[in-house]
């Protein structure tokens, strides 16, 4: 049997209450934990707007999205690094992303639309779709 497929956790933290950050990234895992391995960026304690922290928080939040077979992204609002994640994953690295989104999509960003893969109403409607898609 092959390994399983890693999903790395892409959405808004910096400027995202910690607790909204966090639920919808605990939910995934609880969904999906038995079937992927899930890279959660919030398993790092870094805090944002440190001077020394910047580099590593990119450049450790990059590798995760090299080490990803799947990005599962949370665009609930525009979020700089959540757009730069799905731009190197869809464009540099051909990886598949399935987002989740409140807004139609007249109202999503024509950048986020070109390089999700997929991008579903709910963040239920998305673990279903992978489920679905790329359970073994």
């Amino acid at each position: 049997m092959s390994e399983r497929k890693t999903i790395y956790l892409s959405g808004p933290i910096m400027d995202e209450h910690p607790e909204l950050a966090r639920t919808w990234r605990q939910r995934a895992t609880e969904s999906l934990g038995d079937q992927f391995h899930l890279l959660d960026p919030m398993r790092r304690n870094f805090k944002d707007r440190e001077v020394d922290s910047a580099n590593e928080i990119v450049e450790f939040d990059l590798q995760d999205v090299r080490d990803a077979d799947i990005l599962l992204v949370n665009y609930n609002k525009t979020s700089i690094g959540t757009s730069m994640e799905v731009f190197y994953a869809a464009y540099n690295l051909g990886k598949f992303v399935v987002a989740f989104s409140p807004f139609p999509f007249t109202e999503c960003s024509p950048w986020m639309v070109r390089f999700c893969t997929k991008i579903l109403p709910s963040l239920d409607d998305a673990l279903r779709y992978i489920r679905n898609n790329f359970s073994r």
